[in-house]
């Protein structure tokens, strides 16, 4: 393959210039979270029916132009797995899509046995994956011709792969289900991290089995490598390793000499942060017995067998569902969805459509089943009550 490197101001006009018009255009992007704290766009992979090219921001600037091509509505955009795409878009340039096709998607309501991008290239093109550059550095530049060919592969087959899923799904009557849901993937918007950042270390694999003062300098050590990793923005654990966290909150040491025998501290490390470490620890040593951390106590759930019955009962019908329509359990119903229509207690197919969660093609596919086995489990529920 001949990839198209556009690394400049006046390369991306004049690929803007070879696109404009075009009503079918697929999209990819490449980041850096493996190596990086902030995630970014580092490279824009667009392909055509008549063309590849892989864009450098770092080379173009402004990236604008990409944003309206989002925006378009005359324009198809075609991603494979496009939540994550739509998230750093929307991040790092406030860019919003509509009119959007994912290949992963069509292929999900296809019940494709692969339904990653890998399987369906060798699926239906007979293109192996080629995995070596999964975590490359794409922040680092140059690139290696081999980096910019694997790049150009995300989007080489897309705008072809989406003909073909597309007349799949015409086929079998899905073609409006996975439209719908694409609808709803235009509202893909980057949210930050809900979880308390303070509280972050307890979710370190082994952290919950550590005592109290032990959790303390967890604690102290995990945050001296967040804000290390943010200024450096370097990821995490490339600051330092979890199992290196939590042998020192274990086994704390008091010197340099003492933290050069722990495995997984390197001498770089050793010789730019030692200091920095051996203080976090004697933070997590000088806090006091009274204000030492613990785990926090799960919330209680209060029983409802009701609600319990009417769950399993969904669970039912919507199993038979999909077996009866080849479909996995969780991509014709999730079962969040299930308990949302449990706690609302739908009485008909309009009740049922304004359940949050619940799509339209829902309610054409298995909407009658959900209904009924709800009310048919009624007099049982109020019999065991």
């Amino acid at each position: 393959m001949s990839v198209r490197l556009v690394d400049t101001p006046e390369g991306f006009r004049a690929l803007l210039s070879e696109i404009a018009g075009a009503t079918l255009v697929a999209l990819d992007t490449e980041a850096a979270s493996f190596h990086r704290y902030h995630d970014r766009i580092y490279l824009v992979q667009l392909s055509t029916p008549a063309l590849t090219a892989v864009i450098d921001p770092l080379g173009v600037g402004d990236l604008s132009p990409i944003g309206e091509l989002l925006a378009n509505p005359d324009t198809e955009k075609v991603f494979h797995d496009a939540d994550y795409d739509l998230r750093l878009f929307d991040r790092q340039f406030g860019f919003r899509a509509t009119r959007l096709f994912d290949t992963r998607i069509a292929a999900q309501f296809l019940n494709e046995p692969g339904i990653g991008l890998g399987a369906l290239l060798e699926k239906y093109f007979g293109v192996l994956a080629d995995k070596r550059f999964q975590r490359a550095d794409w922040s680092a530049r140059p690139l290696s011709a081999a980096m910019l060919e694997y790049a150009a592969g995300d989007t080489n087959n897309l705008c072809e792969l989406q003909y073909i899923l597309r007349d799949k799904l015409a086929q079998v009557g899905r073609l409006s289900w996975v439209l719908e849901e694409f609808a709803l993937l235009e509202g893909t918007r980057w949210t930050a991290a809900e979880a308390d950042l303070e509280l972050d270390y307890l979710r370190l694999k082994g952290a919950k089995a550590l005592d109290r003062r032990s959790l303390a300098l967890l604690r102290e050590l995990h945050r001296w490598r967040a804000q290390t990793a943010v200024s450096l923005d370097r990821a995490e654990f490339r600051v330092l390793g979890n199992e290196v966290l939590l042998q020192l909150a274990q086994h704390p040491v008091a010197t340099i000499a003492d933290l050069a025998t722990v495995k997984g501290v390197g001498r770089d490390t050793l010789e730019r942060r030692g200091d920095e470490i051996l203080r976090a620890i004697s933070l997590g040593q000088a806090v006091p017995d009274a204000e030492l951390p613990q785990l926090p106590r799960p919330a209680r759930r209060t029983a409802d067998p009701v609600f319990e019955l009417r769950l399993e009962a969904l669970k039912k019908a919507r199993n038979a569902s999909a077996e009866r329509l080849q479909l996995a359990p969780g991509v014709l119903c999730p079962n969040g969805t299930l308990e949302a229509i449990a706690r609302a207690e739908p009485e008909n197919l309009e009740m049922l459509g304004g359940v949050p969660g619940v799509r339209h093609w829902q309610l054409e596919a298995l909407g009658a089943e959900l209904l009924t086995a709800m009310h048919a489990l009624q007099p049982t529920a109020a019999k065991e009550l």
